[in-house]
């Protein structure tokens, strides 16, 4: 949920005009069109990645092969360890572009949507580190429990 509000805040109200007259839309993050493309990519994968680990959670106990579900707890670390970053550097650059913005009429259309987005971000960071130390507490079970037998 975190991912859709981040990327969906920042599509639908971090574009904004510089001026009347002019018809471009640009980046409420200071301008920085690198800031809002990587905070929609991160959330899109974010998004996406949290749609295929819950399929993954749903079919697990139906994986027969010890060696499969090895993997599946094993990527499940791993992506949640990627993410945890991915998020922090995301909650960083935003949170950075923000600073160094300039208020204007644009600007402050859209600067509930960018605080909410920066917000989020940092609440992504606790929730994938979450993830990811259950995943290893999933892992470090292993053959002991009957997760992987």
């Amino acid at each position: 949920i975190f991912s859709i509000v981040v990327f969906g805040s920042i599509v639908n109200e971090c574009y904004v005009n510089k001026d009347s007259r002019d018809s471009e839309l640009l980046c409420i993050f200071n301008e920085n069109e690198s800031a809002c493309s990587y905070g929609i990519a991160v959330g899109i994968i974010a998004f996406f990645g949290c749609i295929f680990f819950f399929v993954l959670d749903l079919h697990f106990q139906q994986i027969s092969s010890v060696k499969d579900r090895k993997r599946a707890v094993l990527l499940d670390l791993g992506f949640s360890g990627f993410l945890s970053f991915l998020w922090f550097v995301a909650f960083c650059f935003l949170a950075n572009q923000w600073q160094r913005t300039t208020m204007s009429k644009g600007v402050s259309q859209g600067a509930d949507a960018a605080r909410a987005a920066i917000t989020f971000s940092f609440f992504s960071i606790i929730v994938w580190v979450a993830l990811a130390v259950k995943a290893l507490q999933r892992y470090r079970l292993g053959t002991g429990m009957s997760l992987f037998a």
